[in-house]
């Protein structure tokens, strides 16, 4: 019988000649195991790691997961009822806890630096009849660079990344510290903060921040800079720009890799927008996009008058992404914690505005007549965003601002003062937008807009359920 690869065509040539390479080097024996990771609902990767001889057939055969891996929130609770008609997801195929399989792309493979004899693989996701699972992100950006393909344009991103990381003190691995979720490391500082860019700073970091670097510059990612954040023990992490699907791919990785690399160090690293210690400062993800014309490698968006910002391509982008800020904020900032992030004066932007070269607006059109590196940097979102959905949001909002020609406005020079749409200022008030954007809910499928919002909504349930420390300092005593 003919592999699920070939028997649904799922791999263009390239990828059949790269399993095959692949196939082979996994006979010489240099490698042990391969994670086979697929990127969830959340951005973060799930899989199984088969030994390599087992891994060998699995390129082709692809790798059986549960679905009810499909239903779960950020405390990994199953939150559809999976054993009603449907699986609670309304659709066939998912009913019982029903398997979905995951197909390795080969074009990813890596050997882990930190793991030298495990390689690495990111999957794609189908159902049992070889049709894409209707819930996988990464194949909703990859339909949103799909039309840009059509129009002879690929999309080029750069990441800019903030996270912090501290010394673990206490794992936190006694049995009364279980739970769903469990209890969170102890830790301690590696800086005090408010030492923005210092090179003393730096220094006193190497270790950590050159142990990072080795890393992924040996996962082949595009590290341009490591420097030191404003905040307490937080770090930023600068990317060179990518194209297509690749820079999503590289914030999932690097992500995974952060967390793996220091956690066998004796450290813990988050990308938690604003996590509870003492003089935080937010971390977000900003991210630097433009389009490039597939013919000739120009920057679509560098425009050809003095004195104009962008292109009449680029405008009509900026338009569609300030249109659909609201609709798209749930994707760019998907936790009840980003949204504490929005602080007056906070340089993380509270209005749907563009500003040229400002850091308080949510849009910085940077660049102009001449600069090949002309491009739109959008503030808003947080670093534990699902890449995939993030882009794929940026995707959808800038093609429709392209097609209506939709006029983005004059630059807001006083962003924190120009009126302007509010930016949602919680997350449930986010998915109520995302749920009223037409455009975004026919583009990445009313379907997957439900589904997503049910497992935002089963998180802000929990969340309401808990008495916090504000409330019972406030109240306790005073009623």
């Amino acid at each position: 019988m003919a592999s699920f690869v070939n028997r649904f065509g799922l791999w263009s040539e390239d990828q059949q000649r790269q399993a095959r390479e692949l196939a082979q080097r996994l006979e010489r024996g240099d490698i042990d195991t391969v994670r086979f990771a697929f990127p969830d609902q959340h951005g973060i990767l799930r899989g199984k790691t088969l030994v390599a001889v087992e891994a060998k057939a699995a390129l082709w055969d692809g790798v059986n997961l549960t679905s009810t891996l499909l239903a779960k929130d950020t405390s990994h609770k199953t939150v559809f009822p999976v054993f009603s008609a449907g699986g609670g997801f309304a659709m066939e195929g998912f009913q019982g806890g029903a398997d979905f399989t995951v197909v390795a792309d080969p074009a990813t493979f890596q050997v882990l630096p930190w793991s030298p004899r495990t390689g690495w693989l990111l999957c794609d996701a189908y159902m049992a009849s070889g049709a894409p699972c209707p819930f996988a992100t990464r194949q909703i950006l990859q339909r949103a660079v799909g039309q840009l393909d059509a129009l002879g344009l690929d999309f080029i991103a750069g990441l800019e990344v903030e996270f912090h990381v501290f010394r673990i003190d206490d794992a936190r691995l006694a049995l009364a510290d279980s739970g769903q979720p469990g209890r969170p490391p102890e830790v301690s500082l590696l800086s005090h903060g408010y030492q923005y860019l210092t090179e003393l700073r730096y220094d006193r970091a190497e270790p950590l921040l050159e142990l990072l670097r080795s890393n992924l510059v040996a996962l082949g990612l595009p590290l341009r800079s490591l420097e030191i954040e404003f905040g307490p023990s937080q770090f930023e992490l600068t990317f060179g720009p990518t194209a297509g699907v690749l820079p999503a791919d590289t914030m999932v990785l690097l992500r995974s890799a952060i967390k793996q690399v220091c956690q066998r160090h004796g450290y813990h690293a988050t990308f938690m927008c604003r996590p509870k210690i003492p003089n935080v400062m937010s971390s977000g993800w900003h991210l630097h996009q433009s389009l490039r014309r597939k013919g000739d490698g120009v920057n679509a968006f560098m425009p050809e008058a003095e004195g104009a910002d962008l292109s009449a391509i680029g405008m009509g982008y900026l338009g569609g992404l300030k249109a659909h800020a609201c609709g798209a904020a749930a994707l760019a900032s998907p936790t009840i914690n980003g949204y504490r992030r929005y602080r007056p004066m906070s340089l993380a932007p509270d209005r749907a505005l563009w500003a040229r070269d400002n850091r308080g607006a949510m849009l910085r059109v940077l660049g102009g007549p001449g600069q090949s590196a002309t491009r739109i940097e959008n503030r808003v979102g947080e670093p534990t965003a699902n890449p995939y959905l993030y882009l794929a949001s940026q995707l959808f909002a800038g093609l429709d601002g392209m097609r209506k020609g939709i006029d983005p406005g004059p630059s807001a020079d006083a962003p924190y003062e120009s009126p302007a749409e509010p930016l949602p200022r919680s997350l449930g008030e986010a998915l109520a937008c995302l749920r009223a954007d037409a455009l975004l809910r026919e583009q990445m499928g009313p379907a997957f807009i439900d589904y997503f919002c049910h497992i935002k909504e089963a998180e802000i349930a929990r969340f309401n359920l808990e008495v916090t420390e504000w409330e019972h300092r406030e109240y306790f005593d005073m009623f």
